[in-house]
């Protein structure tokens, strides 16, 4: 059975070399299971993890480890909300790094050349009048303006509701605006979510405009659809999602 958040657990920051994540743990937790989750949450097989408590007045840190971790709880080391967790591989093999493409030179077609082709998506387009080549896109435009509101009073967005993200419903959070934001290209209104986990895009912010307050990468813009409103409560460290497998 998984185990769910109880009023005894404790909310820390998980560090590793690839992310940090807000988690929340039980101090009644052996350090053997602390590692299991934390595998998920970091990709650090349990059996090569090295965890390391830094706290304010600590910033050395201070190992969690023991002779026997199936039996020894994290409750020895006295956690304080929002402490730091730091999780290091042993295995030289597991901290290998990728080397960034940015630096990788990449070739861009002229806005020009790109027009004159004639097997191309946007010859397709104008060949059946698709987007902005539709004669009667005006009105197609209103109409779809229309249907997004209309979703949106149909689910119940709302600032302040709780909510989920669609396709994959891998990120929680809490509805911070609702609206037209003339800075992303489309038309029609969007939503903007302060998400639990810092998986999202910026700060509430979209081209040096202000929509909400948050910290970076909490904040993200999407369209209605993809927003499911319901009763969403933030996970815990050990609740069963596929939320886990990501960061």
């Amino acid at each position: 059975m998984a185990s769910r958040a109880t009023t005894r657990d404790v909310p820390v920051l998980v560090v590793s070399s690839a992310a940090s994540s807000e988690r929340r743990l039980n101090p009644s937790w052996t350090i053997s299971q602390l590692k299991a989750k934390l595998e998920s949450v970091t990709g650090i097989p349990a059996s090569a993890q090295a965890l390391t408590l830094r706290l304010p007045d600590r910033p050395q840190g201070t190992s969690i480890s023991a002779e026997d971790e199936h039996r020894t709880k994290l409750e020895l080391w006295s956690l304080p909300p929002y402490a730091e967790i730091h999780v290091a591989s042993t295995d030289p093999a597991s901290s290998t790094i990728i080397p960034s493409s940015s630096s990788v030179p990449k070739y861009e077609m002229p806005v020009e050349t790109y027009s004159s082709l004639p097997d191309t998506v946007l010859a397709y387009k104008k060949s059946h009048h698709i987007g902005r080549f539709d004669p009667h896109a005006p009105e197609s435009k209103e109409k779809k303006v229309a249907d997004l509101w209309r979703e949106i009073d149909v689910a119940q967005i709302t600032v302040g509701a709780r909510c989920v993200l669609s396709p994959s419903k891998t990120r929680r959070g809490t509805i911070a605006y609702v609206g037209l934001i003339p800075e992303i290209p489309g038309i029609g209104p969007w939503v903007g979510v302060q998400l639990d986990e810092p998986m999202g895009k910026n700060d509430g912010s979209v081209a040096g405009r202000r929509y909400f307050d948050c910290d970076p990468q909490y904040g993200v813009f999407v369209r209605p659809e993809r927003v499911e409103v319901g009763d969403w409560k933030e996970l815990g460290l050990g609740e069963d999602d596929d939320d886990l497998d990501e960061i």
